[in-house]
């Protein structure tokens, strides 16, 4: 893969994200407890030994700029590099990055002078395990000019997404985003018969784009310069189409975009399932982050099922259940935690032997007698004693004091204070 450079994209605002994108980029948000959502496509790089990676950021960027600094450090004899491209205001160019194709537009000047014959272009954002390898030896040996990976997906899933239409020998011949219900009753499968992609399950008869492209170089570098297009997936594949050729490369494994509170939090729950479809462990393509060296975390007079702890945690008599518990974390006594996403800590506030004192606020982490259900609570928040968070009502968006609501899932922001007995 040494012909290969990655270009892994950042993502704007996250504003589907908030509040867990308040204070950072959407590739810096914790998953499974111990790792960043950025994690897994650099994994999947280095895994398919793909040494040469930039990261193209541009808002709340500095906790995934110290995440990649402190974990991504390759050897000195080595050409590999993991590299943060922030967006830059330049005397040709005073705007920031308008969308996915104009990012990598604007940092095309930073990578064109390496030796690179095929350009990976990867979300930050997304869950998934992918060889690499395997997608882009089918683009050089269907000689493609671009090549997408594609997900078979179900009628309820496609409207959301990217939707391809493939002629008999699998050329893409169509692409429309988002289309309605009406339309894909209209279309009835994006497969035509006789497709090498009839072998997708009956009930995924559609095929959707998850982001993830091959480019040939002189493919990638002419179609950003020669086309005013922000977007990838908007602008810059349909006007392919016809054009060059395009091929897809077909995924039948998890995959997830973590875009929105919902996914993010179905993401982590589905990691605490027995025999859960991925697993950050895999002891041939393990999940990469960075070494904390922690102690492992100790469990006092607990209960305990369908649960993710990380380690360097304290858990005192209490009850945990298809849950994710972060590094650090510190759950008081008596406390109840059931389908919740606990981010964790930053640091240690205290001695974990010592006890919490009664004034001056909440301590970091949970405190004694609280009760939370369908929960996400974020890095370095302090709840206080006898909280009950469980939405009981079924509200689906709201603010409260130090808390939000959304979808119907109660999160605790980063940093965020939420008051003894508070009920929600």
């Amino acid at each position: 893969m040494k012909q290969v450079l990655a270009l892994i994209l950042g993502g704007g605002r996250g504003a589907r994200l908030f509040p867990l994108t308040h204070l950072r980029a959407k590739p810096a948000v914790p998953i499974a407890g111990k790792y960043r959502l950025i994690d897994v496509p650099i994994s999947n790089c280095l895994h398919a030994d793909i040494r040469r990676i930039y990261v193209l950021t541009q808002f709340n960027s500095a906790s995934l700029n110290r995440h990649i600094a402190e974990t991504y450090r390759m050897d000195l004899f080595s050409r590999g590099f993991v590299e943060i491209l922030a967006a830059e205001q330049t005397p040709d160019n005073p705007n920031w990055f308008q969308g996915t194709a104009d990012a990598v537009r604007q940092a095309a000047r930073h990578f064109i002078y390496h030796d690179a014959e095929y350009y990976l272009i990867l979300a930050g954002d997304q869950i998934y395990r992918m060889d690499y390898t395997a997608m882009i030896e089918e683009h050089v040996d269907r000689r493609a000019d671009i090549t997408i990976a594609a997900q078979p997906v179900t009628p309820g899933e496609a409207p959301a997404m990217g939707i391809f239409r493939f002629d008999a020998g699998g050329q893409i011949v169509g692409f429309e985003e988002k289309p309605s219900a009406e339309r894909l009753n209209t279309i009835g499968s994006s497969i035509p018969a006789g497709s090498r992609f009839m072998q997708t399950a009956p009930d995924k008869p559609f095929v959707a784009s998850m982001g993830v492209y091959v480019f040939t170089r002189d493919v990638l570098l002419e179609s950003i310069e020669r086309h005013a297009g922000v977007d990838f997936g908007h602008e810059i594949i349909p006007a392919a189409l016809g054009a060059r050729r395009v091929n897809a490369y077909l995924f039948r494994d998890y995959w997830q975009d973590v875009g929105t509170v919902e996914s993010f939090y179905d993401a982590n729950i589905m990691l605490t399932r027995h025999r859960a479809p991925f697993s950050f462990y895999d002891p041939h393509r393990p999940v990469f982050t960075r070494p904390r060296f922690l102690p492992g975390s100790r469990l006092n007079e607990c209960t305990v099922d369908q649960a993710v702890i990380a380690e360097g945690c304290y858990v005192d008599k209490s009850t945990v259940s298809q849950s994710i518990v972060g590094i650090r974390t510190r759950i008081g006594d008596g406390c109840r935690i059931s389908r919740s996403v606990l981010l964790g800590a930053d640091f240690y506030e205290h001695d974990d032997d010592a006890p919490i004192h009664d004034g001056g606020g909440p301590e970091m982490g949970i405190g004694a007698g609280s009760i939370l259900d369908r929960v996400i609570v974020d890095k370095n928040a302090r709840i206080g004693r006898g909280v009950r968070l469980t939405n009981e009502s079924g509200v689906q968006n709201a603010d409260g004091d130090g808390y939000y609501i959304r979808n119907g899932i109660i999160i605790v922001p980063k940093w965020g204070v939420v008051p003894e007995g508070t009920v929600a």
